[in-house]
């Protein structure tokens, strides 16, 4: 298998990425310009130095099947690899530092990630950053697909730590918010309890803020009865409270500086729980680049007076 794999070239593992998106000999022909026959050929070369059948043929289309979705998920990270080898080479060439993916939790995002990001480019003025934003479940299938170098965030399966390491940077508080005009803002004594009337905005399912949420809700015995929405977007959330009267539970360091301006409110309420820490993630046993390296070692200093004040 490993004289196998040696023999996949470049463009091999480009005809794979492309039909694994089209799923159709006929457009990834046209989106490599070669022919049709050239593209079934090179699908039968491709499977016969595998020995085995990647794609099920059908009548519209191809449709991987288990040990082509795993080949496929190869050639994606190969060329995910060699794009970066290719601009991280260029940029160092033309006197630059490199380029650095960083994949972040939304409420890390609010305070942590800004401050590390502004350290970094003090000292590294001409590193080129590119920083997604997204729950920690998609976060780390695109560390492991090599889309990001780096996140910030939690492991969503215990699986997960045979694969990557985890280094802790912080606690997160959360609080329950609402927009400026909701009749709750100055209650006292309220209890988390007495809210299941009030329409609230969730995070998805698939989340570590979801999960929390659905714990602290569950153990004060809350069944919500009025509307709920569902948005992993803040700042989709953070409208709908200014318009409406709904509820939201959110990272109380993304909030904090919406609250000081006026534009949400703190709802006075004590939550039975709290997010579980946050950390840095990077794939396991893996040399980073000097970019990389420098990043976390900002990261660590500027982590280390947060963890403290958490």
């Amino acid at each position: 298998m490993a004289q196998a794999c040696s023999r996949l070239r470049f463009r091999h593992l480009q005809f794979l990425d492309i039909l694994g998106h089209t799923r159709n000999l006929r457009l990834t022909a046209e989106q490599m310009h070669i022919t049709q026959p050239a593209a079934t050929k090179i699908l039968m070369d491709i499977e016969e130095m595998l020995e085995s059948r990647l794609f099920e043929r059908l009548s519209r289309g191809m449709r991987p099947n288990e040990l082509g979705l795993f080949t496929l998920r190869y050639a994606a990270s190969a060329l995910a690899g060699h794009r970066k080898f290719v601009d991280e080479f260029n940029a160092l060439r033309q006197g630059g530092h490199g380029h650095l993916t960083i994949g972040a939790i939304t409420g890390s995002a609010a305070h942590l990630l800004i401050a590390s990001v502004a350290e970094i480019q003090r000292l590294r003025p001409l590193l080129v950053l590119k920083i997604l934003e997204h729950s920690s479940d998609q976060l780390i299938v695109w560390l492991a697909e090599r889309k990001i170098d780096l996140m910030i965030g939690r492991f969503t399966e215990e699986s997960q730590q045979t694969q990557f390491q985890y280094e802790r940077l912080s606690g997160e508080m959360l609080d329950v918010v609402a927009g400026v005009h909701h009749p709750l803002r100055a209650a006292t004594d309220l209890e988390l309890a007495k809210l299941a009337h009030w329409p609230w905005i969730l995070y998805p399912t698939s989340t570590a803020l979801r999960r929390v949420s659905d714990e602290a809700l569950g153990n004060t015995g809350l069944a919500l009865s009025s509307g709920v929405v569902e948005t992993p977007s803040f700042l989709f959330a953070m409208a709908l409270m200014q318009s409406t009267d709904m509820l939201s539970l959110q990272p109380a360091a993304l909030v904090d500086k919406y609250v000081k301006k006026g534009l949400l409110a703190r709802i006075p309420v004590a939550l039975p729980t709290r997010m579980p820490d946050y950390g840095l993630i990077t794939r396991l046993d893996e040399v980073l680049t000097p970019a990389a390296q420098a990043f976390i070692n900002v990261l660590r200093s500027v982590a280390a007076p947060v963890s403290d004040a958490a």
